[in-house]
């Protein structure tokens, strides 16, 4: 009897935990107790006691001058790393097949880590030229097309706590270094939808990305394609926009439980370039 005790005791422990990891991980910014003790209708000594816990496993931060909580670096990881396991990514790695196979070149998803694109999923086109990356590969966010799409859908607080007191290296002559031109080129790609890299992170190499958002708006990831110039002209990336709108529409399904599309070839899908969450573009 004792045992069967624990064990719903342990469960209702572990409901608490992740509802309070919920709730701050919906949260844009750092979250504070009687705020978190209000949305999850708990009483405040029982969220302190989850929120010491998961601060001690490194899943939630506490900033001490405000009292105030956030994601931790353990919940980070989590994160990437269940975005990037092959447990989930079947359908995202057939969908990207999918695309490389129709528009021949290398294609990409990938999310932010601080001031860094990850790629979660890479597949390279057959050309020999090319540029050689993987899985895990981590590349800078401001001169890159899906790292920018990624930066321009942060929430302004956060973006601007990323971006203060950062030196934006430059990679190329074309690198932005400027944090006042790249929120100018933030605010533009949220604008049109689709972030470019014009050669700013490689010379020679052009790119294009745009938006993975869920049915609410909320951006999950970038889709992104790229290739060199001599092959792949800024016009020409520009024009497979619509192409990886839908794409990233059919993964946005797959990965949040939508319509059974992964199988659907995307040319039988009638998404239009202006069907993004509001959202994505506001």
């Amino acid at each position: 009897m004792r045992d069967q005790s624990n064990g719903q005791e342990r469960g209702s422990a572990l409901d608490k935990a992740l509802a309070v990891l919920e709730a701050i991980t919906a949260q844009s910014q750092p979250i504070g107790l009687p705020d978190l003790s209000a949305r999850l209708k708990l009483p405040r000594q029982t969220v302190h006691r989850v929120l010491t816990q998961l601060e001690k496993l490194g899943l939630v931060v506490r900033d001490p001058s405000r009292d105030r909580f956030s994601v931790g670096p353990r919940l980070s990881t989590l994160a990437l790393n269940a975005l990037r396991t092959h447990n989930q990514s079947a359908p995202i790695h057939a969908i990207l097949q999918q695309l490389v196979d129709e528009i021949e070149e290398t294609c990409n998803v990938g999310v932010l880590d601080g001031l860094q694109f990850v790629y979660l999923e890479r597949i390279e086109c057959h050309w020999a030229l090319r540029v050689h990356l993987q899985a895990g590969s981590r590349v800078p966010a401001h001169c890159t097309s899906g790292g920018k799409v990624m930066l321009a859908h942060l929430d302004d607080a956060v973006r601007a706590r990323l971006l203060r007191n950062v030196t934006l290296k430059p990679c190329t002559e074309h690198t932005i270094t400027q944090t006042t031109e790249l929120e100018a080129e933030l605010a533009e790609i949220r604008r049109r939808g689709y972030a470019v890299n014009n050669q700013e992170f490689t010379i020679g190499i052009i790119g294009v990305a745009v938006p993975i958002a869920d049915r609410q708006g909320r951006v999950l990831a970038a889709l992104a394609v790229h290739g060199p110039s001599p092959r792949l002209d800024l016009e020409r990336a520009i024009g497979f926009v619509p192409r990886l709108k839908e794409a990233a529409g059919v993964m946005a399904d797959a990965w949040t439980g939508g319509p059974d599309v992964a199988d659907t070839p995307l040319s039988s899908r009638a998404t239009s370039v202006g069907t993004a969450p509001a959202r994505v573009g506001d």
